[in-house]
């Protein structure tokens, strides 16, 4: 019935995530309200941890791609269940260290990273950057130089695949603002002058094909690209580098009909792809990093909002306006994102009407969907909108001085506040008159 297994209908008629009332969650903390299911995130870090531990043999780590969703809370639950991160930025860098993630389990990211933030990794002493061109990788030499470091680092190559996603989610193809590729003799080029650096140790590359990639064959058909570069790169080079990152993209259940492969499948079809080139190359199989975001917190996640007009235009549409919209969610605004929404506390009802669900922004594309089936709704009710876990709270904004919900983590049917509601106060906290 719904889009992920953690959601039920109890015996009010109200929604439950991870057995804990909707409504009473609403009522509680109020709305809008981001509500985390930290069960279902744990049970997803295993299965992936586990599956590298069946098919690489646990030669590999998983990396949190923390840009889907960054608090203390859930870098220090992904660390806890033995997962690295990975962040693009100083700002999840410090939220990383300060929820106690080791600092050599952190890639940095970032096609242009600024030289202070470039400082501030090395001295915390980041496992591995991801070096995405040639400026980033002497400037990061030079800083390296200056600090007295070596710095270990994957270079960014862009294999040229066709990950079937938005244009707006695609990085791996030639042309992208990401990396350097290989089919114009550029990552090559790049591979070499990296070997020229005094300061810093290539381990190996890094790629990433897209998001919300539902085929097994990309990545595949990345993972033998890869290797046939490496392998290149040790005859033009003689040298054999030994880390493989290939970034994540799995996709997730969002609507009906949406068919993600099962996390393990992935890992499964791309370790037997690994192994077989590397016999065909003579390659000794590197150690693989894989950086799974949406995958691990996506379906864990509902917004909740309490719905304040309903708007019907005879002929037309019914507008159902709610007290959140493009400030905490912008991803329908963006790219058009599909959403299953329900009215919490009418859940088990049949969705027997169309809507458009509308924010509260000045803007008339502050919209979550349209033309959407729900329960029969007033003002006053419960919406939740499903599978809101990764990139809502982290692309959230300030949008006409809008308050950013709170973020509350649920855990063996408790709850707990993980991220503060914003107060007025927050909201000048920065302002200068």
């Amino acid at each position: 019935m719904f889009v992920s297994k953690n959601l039920g209908v109890n015996e009010k008629n109200h929604l439950t995530i991870g057995g804990v009332d909707a409504v009473e969650l609403a009522e509680q903390y109020g709305t809008p309200l981001y509500v985390m299911d930290e069960d279902l995130i744990r049970e997803n870090c295993r299965l992936y941890r586990d599956s590298v531990q069946e098919f690489y043999g646990g030669h590999g780590r998983v990396l949190y791609a923390s840009k889907a969703f960054c608090c203390k809370a859930i870098c220090k639950v992904v660390s806890e269940e033995g997962l690295g991160v990975d962040v693009v930025s100083a700002g999840e860098l410090h939220t990383a260290l300060s929820a106690g993630v080791p600092a050599e389990h952190i890639c940095f990211h970032g096609n242009n990273k600024p030289a202070d933030e470039i400082e501030f990794g090395i001295l915390s002493g980041v496992g591995r950057f991801v070096v995405d061109n040639p400026d980033e990788l002497a400037l990061l030499d030079s800083l390296a130089g200056k600090a007295g470091r070596r710095v270990k680092i994957l270079l960014r190559i862009t294999p040229g695949t066709d990950a079937h996603t938005h244009d707006f989610i695609k990085t791996g193809q030639i042309d992208s603002k990401f990396g350097m590729a290989i089919e114009n003799g550029l990552a090559m080029e790049f591979t070499k002058a990296a070997y020229r650096m005094k300061n810093l140790d290539v381990c190996g590359i890094h790629c990433h094909i897209g998001s919300q990639i539902f085929e097994l064959e990309p990545f595949t058909y990345t993972a033998r690209v890869m290797l046939s570069f490496m392998a290149d790169v040790r005859r033009e080079c003689g040298e054999t580098m030994s880390e493989l990152n290939l970034g994540g993209g799995f996709g997730i259940k969002y609507v009906e009909g949406d068919q993600p492969v099962a996390y393990h499948r992935y890992l499964e079809q791309v370790a037997k792809e690994i192994d077989a080139v590397c016999a065909e190359l003579d390659f000794p199989r590197p150690f693989i990093y894989l950086e799974p975001g949406r995958s691990i917190v996506g379906s864990a996640g509902v917004t909740l909002y309490t719905v304040g007009s309903v708007k019907e235009i005879p002929g037309i549409r019914t507008y159902v306006s709610v007290d959140g919209g493009m400030t905490d969610n912008p991803r329908y605004a963006l790219y058009q994102a599909k959403y299953e929404v329900l009215v919490a506390n009418r859940a088990g009802d049949d969705a027997d009407w169309r809507v458009t669900v509308a924010g509260r922004c000045c803007e008339s594309g502050d919209l979550i969907g349209e033309n959407l089936p729900i329960q029969q709704v007033n003002s006053g009710d419960y919406l939740a909108v499903l599978a809101t876990g990764a990139y809502n709270y982290s692309m959230s904004s300030n949008y006409n001085r809008v308050q950013k919900p709170a973020v509350v983590f649920l855990k063996g049917g408790k709850s707990r506040v993980a991220v503060r509601r914003e107060s007025l106060d927050d909201i000048l906290k920065n302002d200068l008159i």
